[in-house]
């Protein structure tokens, strides 16, 4: 099991593109090609996961199903966070399997329950690398309400930059490349309060 650092904030897109210059004259390279991820995130019927997501109670999860670009390949996400930090368990769901669909059929999770599928969650995301730290920029960021899909698609105004590091590498490392307050941020939470799914 490997834990994780991550540290995340959010711009506009003039902020963002200030920083993604001055990250670049400190040496920021690309890591691979930018790509569209599309995730549906679930929660059982009283919104569990976003409130203690919301709370910032620990141990608590978020369980997805995401897909890159405009792909049919499906990999079942369970992201953790603890007291000894955050790690990710993947699987990738077979084409046969009940929630390779487009919109997904329930999931029994062992601590919250039945869950269902609240939302859909798409943004471009774009990979660097800056010294020892793993950047990316999330731009374009949309939330669609699974439940009424009458709402249509909410976009957000904002873009988020995140930053994944080894948990031995000291906040103050980070502070002083970015030079930007961090903050929690999760765009399932966001999503939810945009379009009030729950």
């Amino acid at each position: 099991m490997s834990y994780r650092k991550e540290k995340k904030f959010r711009l506009s897109k003039c902020d963002m593109d200030v920083l993604k210059e001055k990250l670049t004259l400190q040496g920021m390279q690309p890591l691979f090609p930018g790509r569209l991820i599309s995730s549906i995130y679930f929660d059982n019927h009283a919104g569990d996961m976003f409130h203690d997501s919301e709370e910032g109670v620990f141990p608590r999860k978020k369980v997805r199903v995401r897909w890159y670009n405009n792909q049919s390949d499906f990999t079942e996400e369970i992201k953790i966070s603890s007291f000894e930090g955050r790690f990710k368990t993947t699987k990738r769901l077979e084409k046969t399997h009940p929630r390779n669909k487009h919109f997904f059929t329930n999931y029994i999770d062992p601590d919250y329950g039945l869950l269902k599928p609240v939302i859909k969650i798409s943004y471009n995301r774009s990979y660097y690398e800056l010294q020892k730290l793993r950047v990316t920029f999330d731009t374009s960021i949309t939330y669609q309400d699974l439940n009424v899909l009458e709402k249509g698609v909410f976009s957000d105004p904002e873009n988020v930059v995140e930053i994944k590091t080894p948990m031995q590498c000291g906040d103050d490392y980070i502070q002083s490349i970015l030079g930007n307050p961090t903050e929690r941020f999760s765009k399932y939470c966001r999503g939810i309060l945009s379009i009030n799914a729950i």
